[in-house]
């Protein structure tokens, strides 16, 4: 088994409505997506982001930079359809199992379309290993990302009025 845990390892800190959640991120395992989630989170470009599909018991979904920004003319129908304006990312998959906590990319049907979009798992969710990359791993808040709004189960979790990150902050070890 490989492991995940690195006390060298940089993380985010995401301010959300109800506190602040801190994600280790695995630079060993995903060098390039780590290397991309801090390049947009030091540039500002997750705050005020919306969580914009987001599923009881699966994963809560955000990341959109182009159209997610509640701040830059939102729109909610072009939410979760953006990225970023840097080219998407190759797959990095590994050996770590997606659990409660874990971080992974989003991406479309290409596997290597990843680009800005990411989610936090629920709970486990075995079957996404091996199909997305995973880079990170909640450590403390959790109780945090519990509570964001739901979205609407008849619609694939798009979420109306949805909660934000606050800010994104990027951390080296």
């Amino acid at each position: 088994m490989m492991s995940k845990s690195d006390k060298s390892n940089p993380y985010l800190s995401i301010k959300l409505k109800d506190g602040t959640v801190k994600i280790e991120l695995f630079s060993h395992i995903a060098p390039g997506h780590v290397e991309r989630i801090g390049q947009l989170a030091k540039e500002g470009k997750y705050n005020n982001v919306v969580f914009h599909r987001v599923i009881k018991d699966f994963m809560a979904q955000t990341g959109d930079v182009k159209f997610g920004n509640i701040s830059d003319n939102f729109d909610l129908s072009l939410s979760g359809t953006g990225g970023s304006d840097l080219p998407n990312l190759k797959a990095e998959f590994n050996k770590i199992s997606f659990e409660r906590g874990s971080l992974g990319m989003a991406r479309a049907q290409d596997v290597d379309s990843a680009n800005s979009q990411f989610f936090i798992m629920f709970k486990a969710g075995h079957f996404l290993n091996g199909q997305y990359t995973l880079f990170g791993q909640v450590t403390e808040g959790m109780e945090f990302i519990d509570n964001i709004k739901l979205g609407d189960s008849s619609n694939n979790g798009l979420v109306s009025d949805p909660d934000c990150m606050l800010e994104v902050l990027y951390h080296e070890s």
